[in-house]
């Protein structure tokens, strides 16, 4: 008898959850097909009302939402028994959609123009549009690859016109009109720089930039800048130049230096003053501080300056005293 009752109560707890899961419920985020939202959209277990429409959808690749009150008063006369809306507030809808987007539509534009009028590679044609591109959504069931029809290219301005399809489907046209210029890779600084200042790794990116604009003197390579520095402040966001910029200034403009005098089996390292600055292998004046006299010099490291072998013979022999450099009178005589 007791097994018989218990038996009766789980069969009594199973309907009722078998009732539960079946009861009409709302859903809370749905994502729906076609231009209408219907009554199984927004609503679990609607039964033999799920395919009746309420409401209009979102535009393709949209979303919106509807409150969960507006949901209960659209469907009150399908009198669907039990519909409790709980914890939902308020449903959010998203329209499917299949989406090209603007990179996409601007790779397909410079690809055609890279083949059709022998631009370059593709990925050297950069492509400006006169209206500003939008994500183009379609319908899920509209599959054909998109392409790029009646295009016309000017080389001199630079402005094409071409018209956007998609294969398979009539009436599917966008027109595009813009300019292309073929690029190439360039050194840029990402932040300004003063008169002196050494160039890091760090300061540097590539970007791309119009091949009319390219000379023998702007930089492509960012090992031709790292090491290098600025003859003068010098602004971020365009191409660097090699003219801007010099080797670093290893003497500063009256900065003490060491003068080195070197020739065969001698060398002479004496005490001078700069009177200019510049880098290694620049040649500058230099003042002699035991002599007062003004010599050029090259620069050949930090506060290092070095002499040509004739200048090191004069003031070598100015720097030998006289009764070293003459033969006495007693040996004269001998």
């Amino acid at each position: 008898m007791i097994r018989k009752a218990i038996f009766a109560f789980v069969g009594v707890a199973l309907s009722t959850a078998a009732l539960a899961s079946e009861r009409p419920a709302l859903r809370s985020d749905v994502t729906v097909t076609s231009n209408v939202v219907l009554i199984g959209d927004l609503i679990e277990n609607a039964g033999v009302v799920a395919n009746v429409p309420v409401f209009r959808a979102p535009a393709l690749g949209q979303t919106g939402t509807i409150a969960a009150s507006q949901v209960l008063a659209a469907v009150r006369p399908h009198a669907l028994v039990g519909l409790d809306p709980g914890a939902v507030s308020e449903i959010t809808v998203t329209r499917a959609s299949r989406a090209i987007l603007p990179s996409e539509i601007e790779t397909l534009v410079a690809t055609a123009l890279a083949k059709s009028y022998t631009l370059s590679n593709s990925t050297e044609v950069s492509v400006t549009f006169t209206r500003p591109l939008r994500t183009l959504h379609l319908e899920p069931t509209q599959t054909g690859a998109p392409q790029i029809e009646q295009l016309r290219f000017d080389a001199r301005s630079g402005k094409f016109d071409g018209t956007l399809t998609l294969a398979g489907v009539s009436g599917m046209q966008m027109r595009l009109m813009g300019t292309a210029v073929v690029t190439a890779e360039t050194v840029e600084l990402l932040r300004p720089i003063g008169r002196g200042e050494i160039i890091k790794m760090s300061d540097l990116t590539i970007r791309r930039t119009p091949r009319a604009q390219i000379t023998s003197e702007t930089i492509v390579d960012p090992e031709q800048a790292i090491g290098m520095a600025a003859r003068s402040a010098i602004n971020a966001g365009r191409p660097l130049h090699a003219n801007e910029l010099m080797k670093p200034e290893l003497v500063q403009r009256n900065e003490s230096v060491t003068i080195v005098y070197q020739m065969p089996g001698l060398m002479l390292a004496v005490r001078g003053k700069a009177g200019d600055g510049g880098a290694e292998g620049d040649m500058i004046d230099v003042v002699n501080l035991q002599s007062n006299r003004t010599v050029r010099a090259t620069i050949i490291g930090r506060g290092q300056v070095a002499v040509a072998p004739m200048t090191a013979r004069i003031i070598a022999a100015a720097a030998i005293p006289s009764s070293l450099s003459q033969p006495s009178a007693g040996a004269n005589r001998e």
